[in-house]
């Protein structure tokens, strides 16, 4: 299958359609090589992946190049989709939310090197480390507690707490009523606690 060298052509960032697509199956045709498929699955999102590549990146350039970048990774990794463990529209912004942190990332990667000698030569204390440590070990325990919620819960709390959206916009997104989306959030989250063991 070849890859695109660039997204579809007379495709912006700005210029997505609302959601109507069945995303899911135009993920699969666009697995296996269909680019029309793939033009398409990229018009009806792309508006939802800049969002969030902005919502992290925080600078209109690096959001245009995170979202062609989350495309193209979209384009070369496509049959990896479950449909269930989630839905297209949150696999893709995973994706993308992946590419914007490696992005942030990258740069304070890059300011630190610009730093002094001594700055970045400062010995890091046993706290620091400790810290460090205990950071890792809870990323591994929401980890595992968000594998055991229910696919439509765990949707929606990735959207409202990775993905960063309210929850009007979560509604909107998953085409729920307002109500629906914020009973889902606040059912995962009371899973995500019990599973976790917090309060106990």
């Amino acid at each position: 299958m070849s890859e695109p060298t660039s997204l579809p052509a007379g495709a912006l960032p700005h210029g997505g359609a609302p959601a109507g697509p069945d995303l899911a199956a135009l993920l699969r045709a666009s697995a296996r090589g269909d680019e029309v498929a793939f033009a398409q699955l990229y018009d009806a999102t792309a508006a939802r992946v800049h969002g969030l590549a902005l919502r992290v990146v925080r600078d209109p350039a690096q959001a245009e190049e995170v979202t062609q970048e989350a495309f193209l990774d979209v384009w070369r990794t496509a049959a990896r989709f479950d449909s269930d463990r989630g839905s297209a529209l949150s696999w893709l912004l995973t994706v993308t939310h992946r590419k914007a942190v490696d992005r942030v990332r990258s740069a304070e990667a890059s300011s630190r090197r610009d730093t002094s000698y001594h700055q970045q030569n400062q010995p890091i204390d046993h706290d620091s480390t400790a810290e460090a440590a205990t950071a890792s070990m809870e990323a591994r325990r929401v980890r595992g507690a968000l594998a055991s919620l229910t696919p439509v819960q765990r949707e929606a709390v990735e959207l409202a707490y990775f993905g960063g959206y309210t929850h009007t916009e979560v509604a909107t997104m998953l085409q729920l009523p307002v109500g629906t989306a914020k009973t889902r959030i606040r059912d995962g989250l009371i899973r995500l606690r019990d599973a976790m063991g917090v309060g106990q």
